[in-house]
């Protein structure tokens, strides 16, 4: 054989090894992340779990997050419920994404009324920007989302800037707002509260309602709803009328989507790659 002919199989040779290689990392997994939850965490100060058996057992937050991980980002949820039912959950479509999740309890109405559940969601929200550091967690980039009341108590806290400001944190520190299917009015269960009925359906804009509070500074801002006419209430439009106004006095991230043809609770379970998919392009114009 001469040296050419044992050049090109020596070239052919290492040629394969090396795709071979190349194949076998690929196809080798990524080290998977570990993920802890720590449950029923308290955020209430102790003064008021100490007075209050109800704000013990509803002043609290599951933790769920990745471990050994450095700078990662923190979804912030509140369930829904009308702020008169509902408890707190990880939601699935969050989790194994390299997140942390706070899952929120909230005092419910008629045991409190407005503003505690607001309030309550403040706290937990400050709890998250004080500690997720500790965790590992990066604080600028923690997002808030919620469904139906959660989602009214999303925009209530990254709106009003005065809840927030109670524990030293600035709102506008928030990462993104998500709210899912959210009242932007004054919600129906703080009007029944105010003696304004039929709750449902007569609508007011007070202190209390996401629409009052409107700023061109919020932080990002992405409203999801059901479709036209058939998500609860009119939601949509509602929805469409505060983004209209947000976009009028120059805000200039927030968007809706709607979800064409669904109702409130099909709107919830489908929302998720929406919210996802949100998160991530946010996350991404960070960098």
């Amino acid at each position: 054989m001469n040296t050419l002919n044992l050049y090109k199989i020596k070239g052919a040779t290492l040629a394969y090894v090396l795709l071979a290689t190349s194949q076998l990392l690929a196809e080798k997994p990524a080290q998977e992340i570990i993920y802890k939850l720590d449950a029923g965490i308290s955020y209430l100060p102790a003064e008021i779990t100490a007075a209050s058996s109800y704000a013990k057992e509803k002043g609290v937050l599951d933790f769920y997050r990745p471990v050994r991980v450095k700078g990662f980002p923190t979804v912030v949820y509140y369930h829904g419920g009308g702020l008169t039912g509902g408890s707190r959950g990880i939601p699935n479509e969050l989790k194994n994404r390299g997140w942390a999740v706070v899952g929120v309890d909230y005092r419910l109405s008629p045991k409190v009324e407005h503003p505690v559940y607001i309030e309550d969601a403040a706290a937990a929200l400050a709890w998250t920007f004080k500690n997720i550091e500790s965790h590992g967690g990066d604080p600028s980039k923690i997002f808030v989302t919620g469904i139906s009341a959660g989602g009214y108590l999303t925009s209530m806290i990254g709106l009003d800037k005065s809840y927030l400001a109670k524990h030293d944190i600035d709102a506008n520190q928030i990462a993104a707002l998500i709210p899912v299917t959210g009242q932007m009015i004054t919600h129906q269960t703080v009007r029944k509260e105010q003696g304004i009925e039929p709750s449902k359906f007569r609508p007011t804009i007070d202190k209390f309602a996401p629409l009052y509070h409107i700023r061109k500074d919020a932080p990002p801002t992405l409203c999801v709803t059901g479709g036209w006419e058939v998500d609860m209430l009119m939601r949509a439009e509602e929805n469409l009328y505060f983004v209209s106004m947000m976009k009028l006095i120059g805000h200039k991230n927030i968007k809706q989507i709607v979800i064409e043809g669904a109702d409130h609770n099909r709107c919830g379970k489908e929302c998720w790659p929406h919210v996802t998919d949100f998160i991530e392009k946010t996350l991404a114009e960070m960098k």
